[in-house]
Order: structure tokens, then C-alpha cells, then sequence
């Protein structure tokens, strides 16, 4: 182990081969980062759930296979966390909501068995904005997340607790879902790495259901190489998700960054960006140019409806996956709280849906709602199929000319709890320059490029269909630049 260095502070290779070398032993590392939790979790609050035993249960199994001789897989012994919409069996598992408090996962997610077949040793539930809706986590039932860099500004959201573990260094890396940036703008305000795969290359079994069509489950991590390392353990085709795929060519992607194009799409340049955001995002640009890449203006037409269109879909996906919590087959129930003469169906669901689900929640549901009914449908939901369909073209067009693209990852730096909470629509511009990659369903990557003040600046690499390795591989040549001396 490095000197200069906290177990807390290393990556994931450096600890697979600390361990493997015996330098410190799995149970030590665990309760390096259980103390870590106990020290900084009270002022940041990402954890709802911290799993204690079962963490140091697990690290014992793997300090006794390694005084055995075995080898242990890459991940074996290392501390991570979970967002809290992600099934794990035996944990609660809450979405952030009232209406599953006391909810006991009765099995482990896709992604979560591909983590424990590799001997993870999973730390807890990270905290998120309610059945993840939302870009602050400060939509959850159990309290806000704060930011790391700033206690009195937000994470991002929705997967706000798990940026800010990794942020914090709660836990050496964690999984969010991702359904309109949640995964990439968490990770830009924590100024952690976050990537978004492509639609169909994580299985979503498993996961609490926000939006079908836009969901998925990726990486927060410290740097882009632990991100491709968690990446890979998780992909892949489920036969439990018939929209995962087998993709065998991911990891096998070769390239020289002197022969990429990238390219800088110019609406997402334009009026209500930070100055410092944009000067941190072209100077990023000018790195790649440094190393040889070719950099062009590109423009993506039908930017300025994605926004919209998402917030027809997502929430009318919602209002149809948020039916089944009535109160009736699992979750919180108003049924013991009416009177006799009251206790009909119709209302044990309406009580039970008042009561157990948040105001952004409701919102989202009704507007879901109204834009499915009669006489609404064609002119809200399937247009904005149409627009969504406008967005990927847009996608594929400008893909025919360069490799990947570069972007900001939100227009400014993390803002002040409470600053737009009471503003619904200015809170979903904060979605405004990652909806459109959930729309058209391409991996995307959020790594730090920079600060403005002491806040972190993230930058969004936006690659082609499954194409994950070569956007890690680009964010791993930014790294690796910034990491030796330029004169």
C-alpha cells in the first residue's frame, strides 16, 4: 500500500493486490470503511441502510480463502454500496418511499448476484430521490442527501447517496440506476465517475421499476478504470430481462485517441450555461485535441424537444409501474386505519397511495395519468414517441461523422438545498443535457474535468450503441493527461 495512502483512499486494483499480498486483510478494509461511515455518514446522510454483520460476515470468507491459496476475482472483498431501489435479498429495500418502509427484498437482483458470485462485500443502501424522481435527492421520505464538497448544496439525484459514499469514501464504488441522468448528474455534482450503459446491457431485473423504456443500472466509481471494472462484472445478457443482450465485443475495443473525432453538439452551448461549466468543458476538448483528436461542431437538431418529450414518457411509464403499490399485496396499507363502514377497495387504495407515496411522486403519476387517457393520448404520449424517435436519428446522423461526443453534464455546479424544491420545472432543467441519451438509449459517462470555485465540473462522453469501452477508454486518456505534467 502506498505510503501516502488511507485503506479508504485506494482503488480497486490497488486493493485486489493489497489483499492478495496480504499488506491488510479484507475484514481490516471493511471496518476501515464502517468507520468511515460512522465518522462522516451523520453530516452527509447517503446511507438509509448499513449492513453491518453481513459486510464483516463476508469479509471474513474472503480473508479465509485467500490464507487458503485461492484466487479471488477481482471485486472479492471489496467494499461497495447500493442504491436503494435495487433489490438485495434480505435488506430493506424503500425506493426512498413511505410506501415500501418496511419492505424486505425477498431476493437479490440481477446485477446484485453477478456482485456476490464475485465476493463483494456490500456496506448498505444508499439513499435517492423517491422511486428515483428526481435530480437532488431531496424527494426522499427518509431525509436529505448533502454533498460532500459542500454540505449545504445537493448531490444530484436521484442516485445522490450512492455519488456521495463514493465522494466521501464510504465505500470504494456503488451502483445507481440511471432513467434521465441519474447515475451521470450525481456523479458530475460529487465530482466521482458515473456511467450510464446502454440501454439493454445491464439486465433491470430487479430493479424497482421507474420508467421501463429509460431505466438502467451502472456504475459510481472513483476513477474510469474501477468504473470499467464494475462494469464488466455487472453486463450482460439476463434471461430474467428479455431487453438485455449479449454483447461479447465490449470489451474488445481498440483505438488510438490520435485517430478519434469527436464532437462538440452546439446546442448544448448556448444561453443559461455557466461560463465556467462551458470554459471547463471546451478546455477538456482542447486536452483531446492536445492528444491528437480531431475536434468538429456537430449539431443535434431536436435537442431542445427531448426534454419535453421525456417528461411525457417517463411519467406516464410511472403512472403504469406505480399501480401495483395499492396498499393490498405489499408495502404500506391504510387497511387497518378505516372505519368499517369505509373499508372498501377503492379506498384502502386511494388512502394508502395519498399516504404512502411523496408530492413529486403524485405529481409525476398525475401527469403520467393524463397524458395516457382518452381523447390525450395521441396528442401528449404518442408524440412524444415520435419526437423520441427524432432524438436518436439525430443521434445516429451525427455518429456517421465522429466517434463520440462531448458535453456538459448539467449546465452548472451543484445548488444550495431547497434552491429549486419548490419549482418543479426548474428542477427538470436540470435534466436538460441528459435526457436525450436515455431517449435514444446510448452509453454515456460523467467523469470530473474540473472545478468551478470548489464545486466539481463533470463532463458527459456520449458513445455509440455498446460501444461502453471505447467511451471509458477516452474518459481513461483524459485521466491519465491530466495526471502528468504538461509544460
Amino acid at each position: 500500500m502506498p505510503q501516502s495512502m488511507e485503506l479508504p483512499d485506494l482503488t480497486i486494483t490497488q486493493i485486489n493486490q493489497g489483499l492478495k499480498r496480504k499488506e491488510f486483510s479484507a475484514i481490516e478494509l471493511c471496518k476501515a470503511y464502517l468507520g468511515r461511515i460512522k465518522e462522516k455518514d451523520r453530516e452527509i446522510s447517503a446511507f438509509l441502510t448499513v449492513n453491518t454483520e453481513k459486510a464483516l460476515s463476508r469479509a471474513k470468507k474472503i480473508d479465509n480463502l485467500i490464507s487458503t491459496g485461492k484466487e479471488i476475482p477481482i471485486l472479492a472483498g471489496i467494499p461497495c454500496a447500493i442504491k436503494d431501489n435495487i433489490l438485495v435479498q434480505d435488506l430493506k429495500c424503500t425506493a426512498g418511499s413511505k410506501i415500501l418502509e418496511n419492505y424486505i427484498a425477498p431476493e437479490d437482483a440481477a446485477v446484485i448476484k453477478k456482485l456476490k458470485a464475485q465476493d463483494v462485500v456490500i456496506l448498505g443502501k444508499t439513499n435517492l430521490d423517491e422511486f428515483a424522481m428526481g435530480s437532488s435527492t431531496e424527494n426522499s421520505a427518509f431525509g436529505v442527501t448533502r454533498n460532500p464538497h459542500d454540505l449545504t448544496r445537493v448531490p444530484g439525484g436521484s442516485s445522490g447517496g450512492s455519488a456521495a459514499a463514493v465522494a466521501a469514501n464510504e465505500c470504494v464504488y456503488a451502483l445507481g440506476s440511471d432513467t434521465g441522468g441519474s447515475i451521470r448528474l450525481p456523479a458530475s455534482f460529487c465530482g466521482v465517475v458515473g456511467l450510464k450503459p446502454t440501454y439493454g446491457a445491464v439486465s433491470r431485473y430487479g430493479l424497482i421499476a421507474f420508467a421501463s423504456s429509460l431505466d438502467q443500472i451502472g456504475p459510481l466509481t472513483k476513477t474510469v478504470q474501477d468504473c470499467k471494472i464494475v462494469f464488466e462484472a455487472i453486463s450482460g445478457k439476463d434471461e430474467m430481462d428479455s431487453t438485455s443482450v449479449k454483447i461479447p465485443e465490449i470489451r474488445n475495443s481498440k483505438f488510438e485517441i490520435r485517430n478519434l473525432r469527436i464532437g462538440l453538439p452546439k446546442e448544448y452551448f448556448v444561453k443559461g450555461i455557466d461560463p465556467e461549466v462551458e470554459k471547463a468543458i471546451r478546455k477538456a476538448s482542447k486536452k483531446y485535441e492536445e492528444m491528437g483528436a480531431k475536434i468538429e461542431e456537430v449539431s443535434l437538431p431536436h435537442t431542445e424537444y427531448a426534454l419535453p418529450a421525456y417528461y411525457i414518457i417517463s411519467p406516464s411509464e410511472a403512472s403504469a409501474n406505480l399501480a401495483r403499490y395499492d396498499g393490498i399485496k405489499y408495502g404500506y396499507s391504510q387497511i387497518s386505519n378505516l372505519k368499517p363502514q369505509t373499508s372498501d377497495l377503492l379506498g384502502v387504495y386511494l388512502k394508502s397511495r395519498e399516504q404512502g407515496f411523496g408530492s413529486e411522486v403524485r405529481r409525476r403519476i398525475m401527469l403520467g395519468t393524463y397524458a395516457l387517457s382518452a381523447g390525450y393520448y395521441e396528442a401528449y404520449y404518442k408524440r412524444a414517441q415520435k419526437v423520441r424517435t427524432l432524438v436518436r436519428e439525430d443521434f445516429e446522423k451525427v455518429f456517421e461523422k465522429v466517434d463520440a461526443l462531448l458535453t456538459p453534464v448539467a449546465p452548472f455546479t451543484a445548488f444550495k438545498i431547497g434552491e429549486k424544491i419548490e419549482d418543479p420545472l426548474s428542477m427538470y432543467l436540470v435534466d436538460v443535457y441528459t435526457v436525450s441519451i436515455n431517449l435514444a438509449g446510448l452509453p454515456a459517462l460523467s467523469l470530473p474535468c474540473s472545478k468551478a470555485g470548489h464545486l466539481p465540473v463533470g463532463l458527459q462522453i456520449i458513445g455509440k450503441p455498446f460501444e461502453e469501452t471505447k467511451i471509458l477508454e477516452i474518459g481513461q486518456a483524459l485521466e491519465q493527461y491530466e495526471s502528468q505534467p504538461h509544460f
